[in-house]
């Protein structure tokens, strides 16, 4: 799943031609996709967009963030 936001200067120039080459290699639910000449731009939009999460983490976010054990629920 792709966002609308686009991935920063920085997040794109971490993303590697061997990483897309690797990613450009389509999971089973992708498989439409093959022959279609997207699979390598799909990859690199797939890359930079996890890369940017990773480079300007959301700490609003639930998978941005990072908790301290005094933040989880209290048990009984």
């Amino acid at each position: 799943m792709t966002t609308q936001k686009e991935p920063s200067a920085e997040a794109l120039a971490n993303v590697t031609e061997g990483n897309i080459e690797t990613r450009a290699q389509l999971l089973p639910e992708e498989k439409d996709m093959k022959g279609s000449g997207m699979e390598e731009v799909a990859a690199e939009v797939i890359l930079a967009e996890s890369e940017e999460r990773t480079v300007h983490a959301d700490p609003d976010d639930a998978q941005g963030a990072h908790r301290q054990s005094a933040e989880t629920a209290d048990l009984p």
